[in-house]
């Protein structure tokens, strides 16, 4: 009995081996066009429930992101199948596609608000020579009304 339960151990441990780690593919995406890749991919997935230009939302992205890397969705199946079976390779991938995606994100934040403050510096600029010119005007009504009042005052003495 206690030869059985060992052979039946050794059986099981032998069995747990992990081969969950494939062949490399033919037509593998190389590791820096993966990460390019995928964080295109959780860009065009995020866009999918924004609307666009044209007040559509819904639009599959995908198609374009395998045209701009010219690969179809069965090479990044496979792929992604076999980064997938090396976790620490694709834990990377994933982590650097992440900084990536914070970086321009971080990009695009400091760009926005350099332009919301040109804007609001030049509305502020507006306002002011808008002020300027409404004083100016004002000032120019005055006088222009002053001189017509003068005018026709000198007009009835004369009369």
């Amino acid at each position: 009995m206690k030869k059985l339960s060992y052979i039946l151990i050794l059986v099981f441990l032998v069995s747990c081996t992990s081969n969950t780690i494939f062949e490399k593919p033919k037509d593998l995406i190389p590791r820096d066009t993966m990460t390019m890749l995928i964080q295109d991919m959780i860009i065009a997935s995020s866009a999918k429930f924004v609307i666009n230009k044209n007040q559509q939302k819904k639009i599959n992205y995908m198609p374009f992101i395998y045209d701009i890397y010219k690969i179809d969705s069965l090479r990044f199946a496979t792929s992604n199948f076999y980064y997938t079976s090396k976790i620490d390779l694709y834990e990377e991938i994933l982590n650097e596609a992440k900084t990536q995606i914070d970086n321009k994100k971080e990009f695009y934040t400091k760009m926005k608000s350099d332009l919301d403050s040109i804007r609001k510096d030049s509305i502020k600029k507006a306002a002011l020579k808008l002020e300027e010119l409404d004083t100016i005007n004002l000032d120019t009504v005055v006088v222009d009304s002053l001189k017509t009042d003068i005018k026709k005052d000198t007009l009835k003495k004369k009369n």
